[in-house]
C-alpha cells in the first residue's frame, strides 16, 4: 500500500499556522513576529545552486524589507547544523552575509501546516513557497514557484509595498504598480457618488467603475 503524504493548505485572511522552530538564530514562534510584516518562505535543500542565488538574493534586500518594517525568515527540510554550514560557504565563496534566520525543520511540521509540501514535486522537500504575513499575525499572500526556478525578489518587496499602501489609504493597486504610482478607488456605491467623483477632479476616470488618483 503507498502511503500518501497529506498536504495541509492555509488559506488567505485568515490566521497564518503559528510555528515554534529552531533557527540559525534561535528558536522562533510567529508570535515573535506580531507588529511587524513577515516573509516566510521555503527552499527545497541547502547547498543547491538556485537556493543559493535566491538567498543571497534576499540577503541583498534584507535591509529594504526592514525599511518598511518586515522581517525575513526562510526554512527548508534540513538540520540546523546544515543550515550553519551553508550560512558559512554563502560568505565564504561569496561574501554575502545571511543576516535572516533560517527554520531547520527536519519534522516537517512547519513545510506541512504552511502547505509547502507539494507530493507532485517531492514527498521529501518544501518547494519555492512564499506567504506574506502582516502585523496582525493573517495571511495576506502566498506565491509558489518550480522547484527548477527561482523567485523575485523585487517583486515580493514590491507586493509588501502594496498591499501597506492598499491597507494604509483602502485602495488597490494595478499591474506592476510601484510606490508613487496611481492607485485605483473602489468603484462608486450608488449614482450621486459616481456623479460627485466625475467633477470633483481629484480622479482620473477612464468610466464610472475605473478609477486613479494620486495619493
Amino acid at each position: 500500500m503507498t502511503q500518501e503524504t497529506t498536504t495541509t493548505m492555509p488559506r488567505l485572511n485568515e490566521p497564518a499556522p503559528t510555528f515554534d522552530a529552531p533557527t540559525t538564530h534561535g528558536r522562533k514562534t510567529l508570535e515573535d513576529y506580531r507588529g511587524k510584516w513577515l516573509v516566510l518562505f521555503s527552499h527545497p535543500a541547502d547547498f543547491t545552486p538556485v537556493c543559493t542565488t535566491e538567498f543571497m538574493g534576499f540577503a541583498r534586500r534584507h535591509t529594504d524589507f526592514q525599511a518598511i518594517g518586515c522581517e525575513l525568515l526562510g526554512l527548508s527540510i534540513d538540520s540546523h547544523y546544515s543550515h550553519v554550514a551553508w550560512v558559512r560557504n554563502i560568505k565564504e565563496k561569496f561574501d554575502v552575509e545571511i543576516g535572516f534566520p533560517i527554520i531547520a525543520d527536519l519534522s516537517m511540521a512547519v513545510a506541512k501546516a504552511y502547505g509547502m509540501i507539494q507530493p507532485g514535486a517531492s514527498d521529501t522537500s518544501a518547494v519555492r513557497a512564499t506567504f506574506v504575513i502582516d502585523p496582525q499575525g493573517v495571511l495576506r499572500a502566498m506565491l509558489y514557484y518550480p522547484m527548477s526556478n527561482g523567485r523575485s525578489i523585487d517583486e515580493i518587496l514590491r507586493l509588501v509595498k502594496a498591499m501597506q499602501t492598499s491597507d494604509a489609504n483602502k485602495v488597490a493597486t494595478p499591474e506592476n504598480w510601484q510606490p508613487g504610482d496611481k492607485v485605483i478607488v473602489p468603484p462608486p456605491g450608488s449614482v450621486e457618488e459616481a456623479n460627485a467623483r466625475a467633477v470633483s477632479g481629484e480622479y482620473e476616470c477612464v468610466d464610472w467603475y475605473f478609477c486613479k488618483k494620486s495619493l
